[in-house]
């Protein structure tokens, strides 16, 4: 699994739930039985020091291991709690679902007090020591580093490869010649290539547009004013 979390929390998030519950509660229950200790990611691990490194948890695939600084409690305890490493000064748990969060709690108290005594005459242990009491490799508990992957595509991920191109320098410099262009005024009409295929076409004829003739106007109408008919003009009509 890649790490890359900086803080516990944020390693918590990245586990799987089942995972993430059990190391929830152990790390819970540490915060609160052993009062003033710092916790830290280090190494792939949660760090507890107080007074220096006091405890430090491993969630694998299948396994959590809690690894004690103080190995003369561990001592104490190796009849009374299943899983426990006295070479390693560990308890390693193989079911989640069923850790003894109880006797965990007695070990983690009697841990601190066993650390408050212990610095009181000579210095506790130092992280390079313990490492080596808990059998951990500084290489195999570092965390790899961030994987940055650039997308090259838009379902898949390449990885750009180097390629070598070797280019083969001549001995003696070549003289490259600029070829004319029809544009260039050293180019007469005469000089350019008689090809056919080179020649402009002409565009095709446009049909042409055919105008309709404008309609005749409309006759004027006769605007002379018509005389009145009155009644003498009636009657002289009637009588002829």
């Amino acid at each position: 699994m890649e790490l890359k979390a900086t803080t516990v929390g944020g390693y918590l998030r990245e586990l799987p739930a089942d995972r993430r519950v059990a190391m929830a509660r152990v790390c819970s229950m540490i915060r609160r039985s052993a009062r003033g200790v710092r916790e830290s990611m280090r190494y792939g691990l949660a760090f507890y020091e107080l007074h220096g490194p006091l405890f430090a948890l491993e969630s694998t695939e299948k396994t959590m291991t809690l690894f004690i600084a103080e190995p003369s409690v561990v001592e104490n305890y190796k009849d009374n709690v299943k899983g426990v490493l006295t070479d390693r000064s560990a308890i390693c748990f193989d079911d989640l679902n069923r850790i003894p969060l109880d006797s965990l709690e007695k070990i983690v108290r009697d841990s601190v007090a066993a650390r408050r005594e212990r610095v009181k005459t000579t210095p506790a242990p130092t992280q390079k020591e313990l490492l080596e009491l808990w059998k951990i490799t500084e290489e195999e508990a570092k965390a790899p580093p961030p994987i940055v992957r650039i997308p090259m595509g838009k379902d898949e991920e390449e990885v750009q490869q180097e390629v070598k191109v070797e280019v083969e320098v001549p001995e003696k410099p070549v003289e490259i010649l600029r070829a004319p262009t029809f544009k260039d005024p050293a180019m007469t009409a005469s000089s350019q290539p008689k090809n056919p295929a080179l020649k402009k076409v002409a565009a095709p004829a446009k049909n042409p547009i055919r105008r309709r003739a404008p309609r005749k106007a409309a006759a004027a109408e006769d605007t002379t004013p018509k005389p009145k008919r009155t009644r003498r003009t009636k009657a002289k009509t009637d009588e002829e």
